[in-house]
């Protein structure tokens, strides 16, 4: 039980451990051992401190704790944009399982340039963090291999990793390729791809739209460029665009496969301006299950992708490497699963 207060008007920038061993009302060692998250440590004793960091707001010093102990308890996870919902919510979910192995995340945002990837990659905050999970958008596996440090690093995402380095991903090929063959085995024969990027391609569209020409061909389809809707953003509005313009030119088809929600959201957008039904005239499959994915009109059907077992497996390999695992990189497949919702039952 927490007997002591903090005198009235305390800055807490200044509050110190020992001000925390006061108001929890134990040795500075135990707070110590609270902090650093060891596993003896007992619950009573574990919450007893607890609350009286959040009291005070007492905050450690990751450089102090660096000097101790060699670790800070930090780690960095970057993504190119924090606000599409699917790094967001991912955000989320590696935040809860660091957060239940003791560790604090520094969410960074890289904006898709190889300047801010390479600053992840070079450990622009070397000595702050004890490891770093990436998803690269542009950067090459050359480019992480020169720039990279001895840091721990896990990359997430499609593209490929160097041979030192820890890597985590679904089957996206795989995973398209099941998608295509659900609206091929509910009578679907004229289906589209949407929101691949129109100038420079991703390794995330690359591998999908393989999957999705595999699942036609095996079904014997042929592939028809003019079902290609690509869009110049990852965005509903750009998918929106793209299944329009497809729509002007007089393409006929009855079913999409889209890059990600976010284009299935538009493109339902774009046939509901049309007049066509979904999944009466058309079906559409997404991928991500954003939470939006549920409550859309008609609800979406989508891949979803194992998010809590990405993050384990990813903050897994991570822990590994900071304990000083030196082996060649390793490359870890998670689990997937189709959602079918009422846009393609």
């Amino acid at each position: 039980m927490v007997r002591a207060r903090p005198e009235a008007g305390r800055d807490v920038s200044v509050v110190r451990m020992e001000d925390v061993a006061k108001l929890a009302g134990v040795s500075m060692k135990s707070v110590s051992n609270v902090i650093h998250n060891y596993a003896h440590v007992s619950v009573g004793m574990r919450t007893r401190v607890q609350q009286a960091i959040d009291e005070l707001g007492y905050r450690p010093n990751v450089l102090g704790r660096r000097l101790v102990t060699g670790r800070t308890g930090m780690l960095t996870l970057a993504f190119s944009d924090v606000s599409l919902p699917y790094f967001s919510e991912l955000a989320r979910v590696v935040s809860s399982e660091a957060g239940r192995r003791g560790y604090r995340l520094l969410l960074e945002q890289t904006d898709g340039t190889l300047e801010g990837e390479r600053a992840v990659v070079s450990s622009s905050e070397s000595g702050l963090v004890d490891g770093v999970i990436f998803q690269p958008s542009i950067m090459s596996t050359i480019e992480i291999a020169q720039h990279r440090q001895d840091d721990p690093l896990v990359l997430l995402g499609e593209g490929a990793a160097p041979l030192s380095v820890d890597h985590v991903m679904i089957d996206n090929t795989g995973a398209a390729e099941d998608a295509t063959s659900h609206l091929i085995s509910s009578g679907r024969r004229r289906i589209g791809f949407v929101g691949q990027e129109d100038i420079k391609q991703s390794a995330t569209s690359s591998q999908r739209l393989i999957g999705y020409q595999q699942a036609l061909e095996r079904a014997g389809i042929r592939v028809d460029s003019s079902l290609l809707m690509a869009s110049h953003a990852i965005s509903s509005q750009d998918a929106a665009v793209a299944v329009s313009r497809a729509l002007d030119r007089g393409v006929k088809f009855d079913g999409l496969v889209c890059r990600d929600d976010l284009a299935a959201i538009g493109a339902l957008r774009a046939l509901q301006e049309r007049g066509l039904s979904v999944p009466g005239d058309v079906a559409v499959i997404g991928w991500d299950n954003i939470a939006m994915a549920a409550c859309t009109y008609p609800s979406l059907s989508t891949v979803a992708p194992d998010t809590k077992q990405l993050a384990v497996v990813a903050l897994d390999m991570l822990e590994e490497r900071i304990a000083g695992y030196a082996g060649l990189g390793r490359h870890r497949l998670v689990d997937y699963a189709l959602v079918l919702r009422e846009s393609a039952p």
